[in-house]
């Protein structure tokens, strides 16, 4: 075989392995998983022996992520017959005008949820619009926590940060995650919405109970897992950092092509169960 007729070989077979993960990640980018946890925290809360948390981060909707997949993903949360629902940040991707279009908002107001439906910003919010995309997710039965946080039923707090790209689109930058956290009743549960998961460290100290984050895709295409297993502390999945338990999800939605190689898409259900004497 001559020299040609090698690299003709090595060409298609190329193309071809391409056109294989292509497709392949293609499919397993839109057939997400549920990863279920089960978390003991130390707390008694009256009335709450514990909590069936359904949250997702990066869902991306609008040019990719249309009312197809989105039906299904509603459907997905409410059969895990949610207590509460998070919303982990870029929830849009960026242009709130593609959703509006699309009229997703109506599917959005199908979740149900005993306690509601909250959500975080992310930095695609701050790329397309912060103030527009926070007010469609209002209008349409998301509750956006702001640097700010909600008892909510008078058993849990709910805590969102805003998203740390602020600074970058607005000239304001975000509060301080310990001005958030001092205020409240360290007795009840502290749930923390961080987009990023930076800096996981300063949770830990605050005294947060759990922190759902996202963003980082992990990776979204093998091998740029690697890259963020070195950026992030945590790129993908559970760790514990004292008494403060952490989770990073891949996300449900793609940034860019909706092509996933080396991580599936998730959506997330954390039964939180209020033991004040966990058994050691």
């Amino acid at each position: 075989m001559n020299h040609e007729k090698i690299s003709t070989a090595i060409l298609i077979t190329s193309i071809l392995l391409v056109l294989f993960l292509l497709i392949v990640g293609h499919i397993n980018a839109i057939n997400p998983k549920v990863k279920k946890l089960s978390i003991d925290i130390r707390k008694s809360v009256a009335g709450l022996e514990s909590l069936k948390v359904v949250a997702v981060s990066d869902i991306h909707l609008g040019t990719i992520i249309g009312s197809k997949r989105l039906k299904r993903l509603v459907e997905s949360i409410n059969l895990l017959n949610p207590d509460v629902v998070l919303l982990g940040g870029d929830v849009l991707d960026e242009d709130v005008g593609q959703v509006i279009k699309k009229n997703l908002g109506d599917c959005i107001k199908r979740i149900n949820s005993r306690f509601g439906i909250f959500a975080v910003t992310g930095n695609h919010e701050y790329i397309g619009g912060v103030d527009n995309a926070v007010k469609y997710l209002e209008e349409h039965g998301v509750k956006c926590l702001r640097d700010n946080s909600i008892l909510v039923d008078n058993k849990f707090y709910l805590v969102g940060r805003d998203d740390r790209d602020k600074s970058r689109y607005t000239a304001k930058k975000r509060k301080l995650l310990a001005a958030l956290i001092d205020p409240l009743d360290k007795n009840n549960p502290i749930i923390l919405l961080d987009h990023q998961p930076f800096n996981l460290n300063e949770a830990e100290i605050a005294g947060v109970d759990l922190q759902f984050s996202g963003h980082t895709h992990h990776g979204q295409l093998w091998p740029l897992n690697f890259i963020t297993n070195k950026v992030y502390e945590v790129s993908w999945g559970y760790k514990k950092k004292g008494n403060t338990h952490f989770y990073v999800s891949t996300g449900f939605g793609t940034w860019g092509p909706p092509v996933r190689i080396g991580n599936r898409p998730e959506i997330v259900q954390i039964k939180l169960n209020l033991i004040l004497h966990p058994h050691i």
